[in-house]
């Protein structure tokens, strides 16, 4: 398999993801301003969408958005306890919290906050709504080491690269205890200083 990813972007969550499931998976970084991969070639050739994350399955086919791709990753070593088994309740509790970052942190907030063409306006607005759901995620963390059951799942990968790209855009997470303690221990996990580590170098050795 091949996941296309863009240094720091949610793909980040998919990268840590097939860290942590020890899937043997090859890596292309895509310079999302040109649509083109580090090899030179043309994104929007392997999706029409020109957004990471974008896996590459073994068969040719193409699959895209995040959710579904964090998925397909951890369904893919069952054994590794990121996605708990069908029919169970903390499947779905983990698939709940996937939608939450997706639609309350990542494109209703972050799109506000960053999409080129949205006024100034619309980027306050958005970086208010961070700060009201960053405290229901601390709420929700409080005494709480993983945020479904005893184990990391894909809703601690996404919620590991939303909360480190606060870090990155200057959110002080000082104001929200528990958050803050969460992402500190899981930049300890191996993987994910694997995956940072690697997007780190991706991100230089683009420029």
């Amino acid at each position: 398999m091949q996941l296309y990813f863009s240094p720091f972007a949610c793909s980040l969550a998919s990268h840590i993801t097939a860290r942590e499931a020890g899937l043997d998976i090859d890596l292309i970084a895509v310079t999302l301003a040109t649509k083109r991969t580090a090899d030179g070639g043309d994104f929007m050739a392997v999706t029409p969408k020109g957004q990471v994350p974008a896996l590459r399955l073994d068969g040719g086919t193409v699959l895209t958005e995040g959710p579904s791709v964090l998925q397909y990753l951890a369904d893919a070593a069952p054994a590794s306890g990121l996605l708990p088994a069908p029919g169970s309740e903390q499947r779905y509790r983990v698939v709940e919290w996937v939608n939450y970052v997706g639609t309350e942190v990542h494109k209703l907030c972050f799109y506000l906050m960053f999409a080129p063409d949205s006024p100034a306006e619309a980027k306050a607005w958005g970086r208010g709504l961070l700060d009201k759901k960053l405290a229901y995620i601390n709420s929700q963390l409080v005494a709480r080491q993983f945020l479904v059951g005893s184990q990391f799942t894909i809703a601690d990968a996404y919620l590991t690269w939303a909360l480190t790209l606060c870090t990155k855009i200057g959110v002080d997470l000082g104001a929200y205890a528990a958050a803050g303690a969460y992402l500190t221990a899981m930049h300890a996990r191996p993987a994910v200083q694997a995956a940072i580590a690697a997007e780190a170098a991706a991100a230089q050795q683009a420029g």
